[in-house]
């Protein structure tokens, strides 16, 4: 691809439904504060990079994907690290041409390390955030709050306890964590919960574990969206099941080929996938550990059989309607006709 088509997909306005914040740390931020804080870990890019970034040499599984977590999650270690991460996520999200972008962030994972209260993490991050939308003001967002299947479901009674209290702030739940060993079923009821209150319902599935666990979120947790979800594609009665929900699939392609859900990117099932009538979108996922932006997924999709600049604006399309805020998402879209 030359410099100036890299240029224009950056310039594309793009919506980014599905970013984690832990996910999206920069590494110079991190070598930056492993020297303030001395942690044991190296102070310098270079070295650092294997640790919390997928890099050449790493198996492409899903251990060595979550296993840089381990080390990210040492880094939260103030109120004001964790704003000016979010900020940081924000900022770099608006510096590639994203117009709208939900950040969604793990208020657990967040805590723990120094014990933070969960309501203040949850207020530091929004801080950070609103601050970078202040200072990028072409870029809007929501914040969807994490839960994870591995731990506790009274923790995550907590978390959704607090989003349901700031729902002008927090516009969604998602249910993330180890889909192979943990089911979602005990998460149904506090699902049920938060969709009465109004908040927006998205879950992980479908990505390290079969079309059952799409059928699951579909069926018992009664979500509007699914992360990840390429190996919906393994059955076809899951298939009909979405398409006629109109679920829509948080695709990432970078995260899938980092992770091995795909063997390689002529194998990734999205074409499939949107051959098959179900609804797509293009998204990060982590762009820290995945070293990506959305610019750089717009690209690998490109290399993707059938896909092009229409296509491309198509899937922009898309996730402004599967915005948990569609109305802020349509100024993304309205931008991109004016490309």
């Amino acid at each position: 691809m030359t410099s100036l088509e890299q240029t224009a997909l950056m310039q594309l306005p793009k919506i980014d439904l599905h970013r984690h914040l832990e996910g999206s740390l920069r590494l110079s931020t991190l070598a930056e504060i492993a020297g303030r804080y001395r942690l044991d870990l190296p102070r310098d890019v270079a070295t650092l990079r294997p640790l919390v970034q997928i890099t050449a040499s790493d198996p492409r599984t899903p251990r060595a994907f979550l296993d840089k977590f381990n080390v990210l999650r040492r880094f939260y270690l103030s109120p004001g690290i964790i704003r000016r991460l979010a900020f940081e996520a924000v900022e770099d999200a608006a510096r590639d041409g994203v117009r709208y972008l939900e950040l969604r962030f793990t208020p657990a994972a967040l805590a723990r390390t120094q014990g933070f209260a969960l309501r203040d993490v949850i207020s530091w991050v929004s801080a950070g955030a609103e601050d970078a939308r202040r200072q990028y003001p072409e870029i809007d967002l929501a914040l969807i709050v994490s839960v994870n299947r591995h731990e506790p479901v009274e923790l995550a009674e907590q978390v959704v306890g607090l989003a349901v209290d700031r729902l002008r702030e927090i516009a969604a739940i998602d249910l993330a964590g180890d889909e192979v060993n943990f089911p979602a079923e005990p998460f149904a009821g506090l699902f049920a919960e938060a969709r009465r209150a109004g908040l927006g319902i998205t879950a992980h599935a479908g990505e390290w574990s079969g079309p059952a666990s799409v059928r699951h979120a579909l069926e018992r947790l009664g979500v509007q969206r699914i992360g990840h979800g390429v190996r919906v594609m393994e059955s076809p009665d899951v298939v009909a099941l979405a398409r006629e929900r109109g679920a829509v699939f948080e695709v990432c392609l970078t995260s899938n080929l980092d992770s091995g859900v795909a063997a390689g990117l002529a194998l990734h099932p999205l074409p499939a996938m949107l051959a098959a009538g179900l609804r797509a979108t293009l998204n990060t996922d982590d762009p820290g550990l995945s070293n990506c932006t959305l610019s750089g997924e717009y690209a690998l999709a490109q290399m993707l059989p059938g896909f092009g600049s229409t296509e491309l604006q198509s899937m922009v399309h898309e996730a402004a309607t599967a915005a948990f805020h569609p109305e802020r998402a349509r100024h993304a879209v309205d931008a991109l006709e004016l490309v």
